[in-house]
């Protein structure tokens, strides 16, 4: 046994490191019993298409080939199931047995022409979930491709891993007609781009939908219907026009919040709409669908805005229902004694008893209801910052665990992923791209998922686009000839993605 999977895997090695096509041939031609629709168009295609094997090639050209051996054959030794077919690994997969999940839309084609975050986030979900998703790009590629150092920034990589990529001129005759070809066999189209580069480009729900009458279509705009509807907006022009901005003022004038929260509301939202639409009657209504980022900014306000109305109401006069944090004393970070950062929950009564407890606080008949501390809110801020700061974190952590309170530590960036709670389950998955290593967190939604795109990097611009022409019927003279005019690029491989900073400087 030793020696036969010694041996596959320097036969692994050798062949992964041939040209693209050679390498697909080794694959599809000596494991036909793999099958994942994440990258194969038919439901029973094979596990290793050119898009899978370009990944594990490029995963092995950083040097971690026996970490892919091993990831996607070490299964195979606990059941007993190694078998040699001349010089190749030959496994047949019987219902019933697990080898990797297929996600609950495994079998369904994305079509995203996105930028920045929004859609690009939206079909990561749907990725995430099983989908097959192509993302169209132009021959600039996505926005968020040049954003750190010349390369791709946090954003990118997060939301796109897994994918494939198509690198498309659209406003050429053949680039166009690769992408309309492309529609006739997709499942669902998702994008981003504003209303009147969307009808420039022939990406609307009336086109699509002529191609593929069954086609799901989803745009993810600015504004929905109404006097703005054709405007462009962002994550910070939602904010800013739903109340949210108004109130958040660090430097004394209304700022954004930091994170892309709507965008990324924007696409929970396009999932969960597209999701439904899957289920529906396919009716033309529920299948075209637009989500407006500044309609997806109101409904995250609704609670400020009850809240508003509800105060009007009541007092006569518009004032916003403050958060936690300045309605409730004791609601918050303080720093400990060695300097770290804990975030403490005091909503109630009882809440404020078992911090007193876990502190050594004496009880005070002053201040034993909330409505006591309101009043008195700067000698209870002092009280518990004065506490806290008596402690050494670990310790504290100790006596408010004893004590029943709830509380974590404020933890910056780079620490987050190092949590016990973090690593603990399937949370996370590691990742190569260009010679980096990245670890990311998953969808929480466990077996739902597909495990395939897990471990994906996200693309080089146009790292698929013969491959996906090849699939649409291009023959080869003519996926040259698309090439050759500009219609079509495809990925540089040998290309660095980010500038190293010089000795001394910090990454911008």
């Amino acid at each position: 046994m030793a020696t036969a999977i010694a041996a596959h895997f320097q036969n692994f090695l050798s062949i992964c490191l041939l040209p693209e096509t050679s390498v697909l041939r080794f694959f599809v031609g000596c494991i036909p019993g793999f099958a994942c629709p994440q990258h194969a168009r038919a439901r029973n295609g094979p596990f290793f298409t050119v898009g899978r094997i370009s990944s594990v090639a490029r995963l092995l050209r950083a040097k971690n080939a026996l970490d892919v051996f091993i990831m996607h054959y070490a299964f195979l030794i606990d059941n007993n199931k190694f078998g040699i077919r001349g010089s190749a690994l030959s496994v047949a997969v019987r219902p019933g047995e697990k080898c990797m999940k297929n996600g609950v839309i495994a079998g369904k084609t994305v079509v995203e022409l996105g930028s920045m975050i929004a859609a690009p986030y939206g079909a990561h979900l749907l990725n995430q979930l099983g989908a097959d998703v192509i993302k169209i790009e132009p021959p600039t590629g996505d926005t968020t491709r040049k954003l750190v150092r010349g390369g791709p920034s946090g954003s990118f990589v997060a939301f796109n891993r897994g994918k494939r990529s198509l690198c498309l001129d659209m406003m050429s005759e053949a680039g166009s007609d690769a992408f309309r070809t492309l529609v006739a066999r997709a499942d669902i189209v998702l994008h981003n781009l504003s209303p009147s580069a969307a009808r420039k480009l022939g990406v609307t729900f009336a086109g699509c939908n002529t191609i593929n009458p069954d086609i799901i279509f989803c745009h993810i705009k600015g504004y929905g219907a109404g006097p703005l509807q054709e405007q462009v907006a962002s994550n910070p022009i939602a904010e800013a026009a739903t109340g949210v901005m108004y109130y958040n003022r660090p430097d004394g004038r209304p700022a954004r919040l930091g994170p892309s929260y709507h965008d990324q509301f924007a696409g929970c939202y396009a999932a969960i709409a597209i999701l439904a639409a899957l289920q529906s009657d396919r009716s033309e209504e529920r299948r075209n669908i637009e989500i407006g980022l500044y309609e997806t900014g109101l409904h995250i306000a609704a609670r400020d805005l009850m809240g508003v109305q509800l105060k009007s109401q009541l007092l006569g006069r518009p004032e916003q229902e403050p958060s936690a944090e300045f309605s409730i004393p004791g609601y918050g970070a303080y720093e400990t004694q060695d300097g770290r950062w804990i975030y403490l929950v005091m909503l109630t009564d009882d809440h404020w008893r078992k911090f007193g407890t876990a502190t050594g606080l004496s009880p005070d008949p002053e201040l034993a209801t909330l409505r006591q501390r309101r009043a008195r809110r700067q000698d209870v801020e002092q009280i518990v910052g004065a506490l806290v700061a008596g402690f050494e974190f670990d310790m504290l952590v100790e006596k408010l665990i004893a004590a029943g309170v709830g509380h974590t530590e404020v933890l910056p960036l780079d620490r987050v992923l190092d949590a016990p709670q973090a690593r603990a389950g399937e949370k996370l998955s590691d990742f190569d791209f260009a010679g980096y290593r990245f670890q990311t967190p998953e969808l929480p939604l466990g077996p739902l998922l597909c495990d395939v795109a897990a471990s994906l990097p996200p693309p080089l611009l146009g790292e698929h686009s013969t491959q996906i022409m090849q699939e649409l019927g291009f023959s080869v003279d003519r996926i040259a000839e698309v090439v050759h005019q500009g219609a079509a690029v495809e990925a540089d491989l040998a290309a660095p993605l980010w500038a190293k900073p010089r000795k001394g400087k910090a990454v911008r």
